[in-house]
């Protein structure tokens, strides 16, 4: 007789239960962003991806032990063949509470915007309401250059064509010593002027990018110093489910998250786990370590797959070791781009 899967929530030896999942579904993207990847980046053979029934069975594991969030990542996650089929399968699982197999309260997307007159349809139609979109510059040649090539019009026209399909729109922007750091006011009172909120990330040391990270780190504690000469900002409760501090914007009206992995440490409310394109679950974005998924799920099934979740989930450290002082080596080897963004 086969035994019912597991349904128990993954929680960790701190007490942390995990909600949400980072899946990322390839490592390959059309834009080539200086703090993401090296400009000539060595993509995985196509062999190694979890195929896209191997990545909804992974999703449908965590889905039914208690994860309520699935962010679709990459690379750039609209480049893989078929995988807004994938992201409709996942669309079923949407709204089911009190399912044996579990419910997801959120399916979104973190994408260039590149891609998106293609499929912005097609992702509403799979029940998806909102989508995180990379833009750190509203500068042309600004953003060839951080992009490595990359069009500016064409990032903007998905956006729009994002919002045209009824999806909500958040701006994710890195902030970047001597890039863009005197832009940031315009691109938020941008934003907000089309309807956007906008999140602010610090620069994370990870994988070896061709640059010291300690030239690109800007700390949002200064940026928000600065916000304050210019604005009225006022700190809400509000949560997406992932690191963002979010604020009111009097003056524009929008709302501000920032995202301070180093200057404002958020890892003991940590719910989040990162599964790359080739089945490899990382527990903690900042630290060496991974569980091969892809393995467990090949070599013994559904049951090995949830062994090896509850392994894994149990030995999540506490916190990262993120290190930018001039000279710091990467916390982490791996890009951005394979761990998922």
């Amino acid at each position: 007789m086969t035994l019912p899967h597991p349904t128990t929530p993954l929680i960790d030896s701190f007490g942390r239960q995990i909600r949400y999942l980072r899946l990322s579904v390839t490592d390959r993207c059309d834009l080539r962003c200086v703090y993401c990847m090296k400009a000539q980046p060595d993509f995985l053979p196509k062999s190694e991806l979890l195929t896209l029934e191997e990545l909804e069975q992974v999703a449908s594991a965590f889905i039914a032990r208690g994860v309520t969030k699935v962010r679709i990542t990459g690379g750039e996650p609209l480049v893989r063949r078929d995988v807004v089929s994938l992201i409709e399968r996942l669309g079923t699982r949407l709204g089911k509470a009190g399912s044996p197999k579990g419910a997801l309260e959120e399916l979104t997307l973190t994408t260039n915007a590149t891609q998106l007159p293609r499929f912005a349809a097609r992702l509403v139609a799979a029940g998806m309401r909102r989508i995180n979109v990379s833009l750190d510059t509203l500068d042309p040649e600004r953003f060839a250059r951080l992009t490595r090539g990359g069009r500016l019009a064409d990032t903007l026209t998905g956006i729009a064509a994002a919002k045209a399909a009824g999806l909500s729109v958040k701006i994710n922007a890195v902030a970047m010593k001597g890039e863009n750091e005197d832009e940031l006011p315009d691109l938020i009172a941008w934003a907000h002027g089309q309807g956007h909120d906008i999140t602010l990330i610090e620069v994370m040391p990870i994988g070896d990018v061709g640059t010291d990270r300690s030239i690109q780190f800007l700390p949002l504690t200064a940026v928000r110093e600065r916000l304050e000469q210019r604005w009225t900002l006022t700190p809400l409760s509000d949560s997406t489910g992932g690191p963002a501090r979010y604020h009111h914007v009097a003056e524009t009206g929008g709302r501000l998250g920032l995202i301070t992995p180093l200057t404002g440490n958020f890892c003991a409310s940590c719910n989040r786990v990162r599964l790359t394109c080739t089945g490899q679950l990382h527990s903690c974005l900042g630290r060496e370590g991974e569980v091969d998924l892809r393995g467990a799920l090949r070599e013994h099934g559904v049951d090995g797959l949830h062994a090896a979740l509850e392994a894994a989930i149990a030995n999540k450290p506490e916190a990262h070791d993120f290190d930018v002082s001039p000279g710091a080596k990467p916390s982490v080897k791996r890009h951005m781009a394979i761990t998922g963004g």
